[in-house]
């Protein structure tokens, strides 16, 4: 696979309106859409369900006419091109779970090479190059021989990817890939993708609803609100400018300095905590949920003086009791206003 280093805009929307069209009406999900993808990034799509990311994303894909504007691939509107041009272009990654009995790993991987060979098209030294070089990329050759219902369904996405891959478009769209995966899994398949953004310089788009992992891995982030339509950017420019507002409307804080969400809690006491570090912001994030406000500045007869092991409660400076986990101290605590 050749590595071309120059960026440049892969995907271009011109006041783009998605939606469906039938013979007797036709559904606006969101118009007036402007923005573009680079290639050697790894774009996020995010936003709340039901808003059209799906929509965009099978607009983007040509599985569904746009209903107004341009969408420009590589410069040319995607109308004009054939389906056989397009599977040179975009390679696709969908959600859906499947089941294929008696295939390897291998061979799935290798029918990406169909938009080439022909559906019973042979695979040539330069295909089994091709394919060989993405197992590769995806550092999967463990699985290579493995027959895919016995994979994970990390295992699965990774083959799935290696596919797109071995398709060899400039383009790869995926649609929630990290959506049947355990935690770090997620994390493993976000690093993979944006890795191979670099490594091939492709034009990696995908929708997401793993905003913490989006916001700390990918390049651009697409914010895809029914009011605003698509803001674009960076994820620190849109942590500064656009998610605190938007996520504010949902009773959830976004807390820009750490790029995480959390939950408002609200609170029935309050307490004197004093401690540093990610001990007082533990103890803190404990007492909250029980419905317990805690900070330093708090004016409290109860006071927790807390050190790493050592959680010390006090009552008008007075000794009541210690713990020495976060589960003891909030059984202490409970107590003493039970």
């Amino acid at each position: 696979m050749q590595v071309m280093k120059t960026k440049k805009q892969t995907i271009i929307l011109q006041d783009l309106s998605i939606g469906y069209l039938s013979k007797k009406s036709k559904k606006v999900v969101a118009s007036d859409l402007s923005c573009s993808v680079w290639s050697g990034e790894l774009t996020c799509l995010i936003g709340s369900n039901g808003v059209g990311k799906s929509t965009l994303l099978r607009t983007l894909c040509a599985f569904q006419p746009k209903l107004g504007g341009n969408v420009l691939i590589n410069d040319k509107d995607i109308s004009s091109y054939k389906e056989k041009e397009l599977a040179k272009l975009i390679s696709v990654v969908l959600t859906e779970r499947f089941s294929i009995r008696n295939m390897t790993a291998k061979e799935l991987i290798s029918m990406g090479r169909s938009p080439y060979t022909g559906f019973w098209g042979m695979l040539d030294d330069k295909d089994n190059q091709i394919i060989d070089e993405a197992i590769r990329l995806v550092k999967i050759e463990k699985l290579s021989n493995r027959l895919i219902d016995t994979l994970s369904d990390g295992e699965r996405q990774k083959c799935l990817i290696a596919k797109a891959l071995v398709q060899d478009t400039p383009i790869i769209l995926l649609d929630e890939p990290t959506a049947f995966l355990d935690f770090p899994s997620k994390v493993e398949l976000m690093q993979l993708l944006h890795r191979l953004s670099r490594e091939t310089n492709k034009t990696i788009f995908l929708s997401t609803h793993d905003l913490e992992l989006a916001l700390q891995i990918a390049d651009k982030i697409w914010l895809m609100d029914e009011k605003a339509g698509v803001q674009m950017g960076t994820p620190e420019d849109l942590a500064l400018n656009n998610l605190k507002s938007f996520f504010a409307q949902k009773d959830i804080i976004f807390d820009p300095t750490s790029g995480l969400f959390r939950v408002e809690n609200d609170y029935q006491r309050e307490i004197r905590l004093e401690g540093h570090g990610v001990i007082y912001a533990m103890i803190r994030k404990a007492l909250l949920r029980h419905k317990i406000l805690a900070s330093r500045q708090t004016e409290s007869k109860i006071c927790i003086r807390a050190e790493q092991g050592d959680f010390r409660v006090y009552r008008d400076e007075k000794l009541l009791d210690s713990a020495t986990t976060i589960e003891e101290l909030i059984d202490i605590i409970n107590k003493l206003w039970s």
